[in-house]
């Protein structure tokens, strides 16, 4: 029995998300999100001014989308 969603997130526009909310998303902290950010694993944020970074929502949800599909194919 497979209980992961396969298809794409269904998002009608994209939006810019700061990083409480992609931490609430992913379900990690600050230092995991940059730590994941330096290793590569993760997208980098879009500079917005001096002192805000942001992420595209729907970048956001496809990693995590990626990420279960991963877990699904390991056995």
């Amino acid at each position: 029995m497979q209980l992961v969603h396969k298809s794409k997130p269904i998002v009608p526009h994209d939006r810019l998300i700061r990083l409480p909310e992609v931490m609430s998303i992913i379900g990690a902290k600050k230092s995991t999100v940059y730590s994941l950010i330096n290793d590569g694993k993760f997208p980098k944020p879009i500079k917005y001014s001096e002192r805000l970074c942001v992420w595209p929502e729907t970048v956001i949800l496809q990693w995590v989308q990626d990420r279960i599909n991963e877990s699904a194919e390991t056995p």
